[in-house]
C-alpha cells in the first residue's frame, strides 16, 4: 500500500463516513472503478479510528453531557428517585441511544443454510465485481434523503412562524420517543449492510420522516454513529489480530490522519447543509451516481468484463 492510496482512501472514509452517501458503498466504487484496493484489516480500524476522532472533536460536549448524564442516571436509579416523567433532556437522550443500538444485534444472528450471519452479507457485497447492488442501494438513500426533505417541508409548512421564516433547526420535535430511537437503530441496522445505503442519509431521514427537526435528527443520528464505530472497530481489529499482517505504519496512520481532517470537515459541511435546507444536494448526487453505477453494472454484466479493468465478470 502506498501513501497515496492510503491517503485516498483517508479521504474517502472521511468524507463518505458522515456526509449522507454511503461509506462503504464509495469505498467499492473506488475498487471497482480505479483498481483501489487495500486488503488490510488494521487499515480499516485505523480509519475507523481517525473518523471517531474526528466526531469527539465536534460532539465533544454532548458525549461528555451524556457521560455526566450516565452516572446521573445510574444514582437516581440506585436511590429509587428515577422517572421517566422526570427526567432531563440529556438523560432521555442517553435512552434513546440505548434503545437506538439495540436493532444492531440482530447483524449477529444467523442465516438459515447459509452457515453465515446477517453482518457477513455485507462484506461479501461490498467486495464482489458487481456493481448493481451499490447502485441501486444510493438509488435508495436518493429516496429516503427526499422523503426526509419533503417531510421537514411539511412540517415547516404547518409551523412557520409569524415572519414567515423557519429556524435553522427546522420544524418538528426536539425530542425522540422510544419507538423514533428503535425505527432509527432498525434503519442504521438495514443500512450496514446494503453498501450503497448510508448510514447517516438513512438514519437523518428517518428521524425527520418521524417528526423530529433536522437538526436533533442530525445530532442524533452522529452521537448513534459513534458506539457504531467503535464496535465495528473492534470487532475488525479483533480478525486483524488474528490475520497477523504485516504492518506498514508509515501509510496507515497517513490515511487515519487524513480520514480525521477530512471527516471533521465533512460533519462540519453536513451541519452547515442541514441548518440550510440544502439536504437535497445529496439527494441529487446519490440518484446521479447510483443510476450511472447500475447502467455501467448492466453493461458489464452483459459484456462480462469490466469496463475499467477488463477483468471478467464472474
Amino acid at each position: 500500500m502506498s501513501f497515496l492510496e492510503a491517503i485516498i482512501e483517508g479521504i474517502i472514509q472521511g468524507a463518505t463516513e458522515f456526509l449522507p452517501v454511503s461509506s462503504s458503498g464509495h469505498l467499492s466504487l473506488s475498487k471497482h472503478f480505479f483498481g483501489i484496493t487495500v486488503d488490510s484489516l488494521l487499515f480499516d480500524v485505523l480509519l475507523h479510528v481517525g473518523t471517531l476522532v474526528a466526531v469527539l472533536a465536534v460532539y465533544y460536549d454532548v458525549v461528555w453531557r451524556l457521560i455526566r448524564a450516565f452516572f446521573r442516571f445510574c444514582r437516581q436509579l440506585f436511590t429509587g428517585k428515577f422517572s421517566f416523567r422526570t427526567m432531563d433532556d440529556d438523560i432521555r437522550l442517553l435512552l434513546m441511544l440505548f434503545f437506538g443500538l439495540i436493532p444492531l444485534f440482530l447483524l449477529f444472528l444467523p442465516v438459515p443454510g447459509t452457515g453465515r450471519k446477517i453482518k457477513d452479507f455485507a462484506d461479501i457485497w461490498a467486495t464482489d465485481q458487481d456493481i448493481i447492488l451499490e447502485g441501486c442501494a444510493l438509488i435508495v438513500t436518493s429516496i429516503l434523503l427526499t422523503l426526509g426533505v419533503l417531510s421537514q417541508r411539511r412540517y415547516s409548512g404547518a409551523h412557520t412562524k409569524a415572519a414567515g421564516k423557519e429556524s435553522g433547526s427546522g420544524a418538528g420535535r426536539t425530542f425522540l420517543r422510544l419507538k423514533d430511537a428503535l425505527t432509527v437503530g432498525l434503519v442504521q441496522c438495514a443500512a450496514a449492510v446494503f453498501p450503497g445505503v448510508s448510514r447517516s442519509g438513512s438514519t437523518l431521514s428517518t428521524g425527520m420522516m418521524l417528526g423530529v427537526n433536522r437538526k436533533t435528527a442530525l445530532d442524533y443520528s452522529f452521537v448513534l454513529g459513534i458506539p457504531s464505530i467503535m464496535a465495528a472497530a473492534v470487532l475488525t481489529l479483533k480478525d486483524a489480530s488474528e490475520a497477523g499482517e504485516v504492518i506498514d505504519w508509515g501509510p496507515m496512520l497517513a490515511g487515519m490522519i487524513t480520514a480525521c481532517i477530512v471527516g471533521f470537515l465533512a460533519i462540519k459541511l453536513l451541519r452547515f447543509m442541514v441548518t440550510t435546507n440544502k439536504l437535497h444536494v445529496f439527494a441529487w448526487y446519490t440518484l446521479i451516481l447510483g443510476v450511472i453505477c447500475v447502467i455501467i453494472g448492466i453493461i458489464e454484466k452483459a459484456t462480462g468484463a469490466s469496463l475499467f479493468s477488463g477483468a471478467a465478470i464472474v
